[in-house]
């Protein structure tokens, strides 16, 4: 058997290098993105500053999260040690390299950063599926399947831009991808953990466990996924989408959230989640009630709501339990979730009043990163250190 790695705290577990250079990079990305909009400088004219903007945001970011979450939980899931040392740095620095790449398109061709960039999640399958594969996991090939279509996606997403300027159907395969992980993923960790907390705090108000309801509404959601994909104006979509939000909001409630509301690391994860049956019913509204809603209301709701917000719930949980930490959330925390949730409502009712448009995407902007500098402030030296000794008590 393998030893355990002994080298720098950084290199000893996924979670440290990508949660880290996730919250760095949502720092910097929106920095970018926010003074190409205010008109200080051209955005990646070689590959075009929305598409950069929405490709960093989905591919960038999030699969660093991804990455970090699933190279954490895999060796939970299978019994062996985690992937670290060298093949974890060979991973982490295909994907800074991607990014560095991305920002210099402007001075060559984006050729070269779309390469390096769809090697990564390729690369990050073939490592999960080993360890899966090797540990006997099967039940667990499901969040890899979505991995490879977030893989896909991405590939997709980059010749589209190339093709026809602007992605559409691969941008939207890739927010139903990673909406599915939080479906799938967020599905079992939030009830599990709210079940973990309510026990230990002697409530009698405990989640419903898993059964037919999650099956039928996990089936409902991803039709309409797969529909919206495909067809995302089609009347079918918009009455599958409102299914799908009901669905999603009656799971939502089965996992009594409301219980747990006194400590904010396990509330995090249900109004993260929340943010999925809003997705579905802003989607279904704008389908069909036509002019109703801007049109990209719904994809921030998943994207800034459901993502940002599922995401940081994660990372902060994540780090303070494998690095020794009290799991419980400081104030600083509790700000940045309350950062987040404004990012969100900010972005999702820009759309809502034409006169203040700009200036609620800039706010909204500005949540973002400043949710995303408290993160590091408080997290970054929990990720470079060592294992704190000392007993969690929550």
């Amino acid at each position: 058997m393998p030893a355990r790695y002994a080298g720098i705290p950084l290199l000893s577990y996924g979670f440290r290098p990508f949660f880290l250079g996730a919250a760095l990079w949502a720092v910097l990305a929106m920095l970018l993105w926010i003074g190409s909009l205010a008109g200080s400088w051209q955005l990646a004219p070689g590959y075009g500053a929305l598409a950069w903007h929405a490709h960093e945001m989905l591919f960038g970011y999030a699969s660093a999260v991804v990455a970090g979450f699933l190279l954490t939980a895999v060796p939970n899931w299978t019994g062996r040690l985690p992937v670290a040392g060298w093949r974890l740095a060979l991973l982490f620095s295909l994907w800074c390299l991607a990014r560095i790449a991305f920002v210099a398109t402007g001075a060559s061709s984006p050729v070269p950063a779309i390469v390096i960039d769809s090697l990564f999640l390729p690369c990050l399958l073939v490592v999960m599926a080993r360890e899966i594969v090797a540990g006997r996991n099967w039940r667990n090939l499901a969040p890899l399947i979505l991995v490879g279509l977030l893989g896909a996606a991405n590939i997709g997403f980059h010749a589209e831009v190339l093709i026809a300027g602007a992605p559409d159907v691969s941008m939207r395969v890739g927010v139903g991808a990673l909406i599915g992980l939080i479906m799938l993923v967020g599905g079992r960790i939030t009830p599990s953990f709210t079940h973990s907390w309510l026990l230990r705090t002697g409530s009698p108000h405990l989640p419903a466990p898993f059964g037919r309801i999650d099956k039928v509404t996990l089936i409902i959601s991803g039709v309409a996924l797969a529909l919206w994909i495909a067809a995302p104006a089609m009347l079918a979509t918009g009455i599958l989408f409102l299914a799908a939000a009901a669905a999603q909001a009656g799971r939502l409630w089965r996992w009594g959230g409301i219980h747990a509301r006194h400590e904010p690391l396990v509330l995090i994860l249900h109004l993260g989640y929340a943010f999925v049956p809003l997705g579905f019913l802003l989607g279904a509204v704008s389908i069909l009630l036509p002019g109703s809603l801007a049109g990209t209301a719904p994809l921030h709701a998943w994207t800034v709501g459901a993502i940002g917000l599922m995401t940081l719930g994660v990372m902060t949980r994540a780090t303070r339990g494998h690095t020794g930490h009290e799991l419980k959330a400081s104030p600083i925390t509790v700000a940045i979730y309350s950062a987040m949730i404004a990012a969100a409502l900010l972005r999702i009712a820009a759309g809502a009043f034409p006169q203040g448009y700009m200036i609620m995407i800039e706010v909204a902007g500005i949540a973002w990163i400043a949710a995303f500098a408290m993160f590091l402030l408080e997290y970054a030296p929990m990720l470079l250190g060592p294992r704190a000794e000392r007993s969690r008590t929550a």
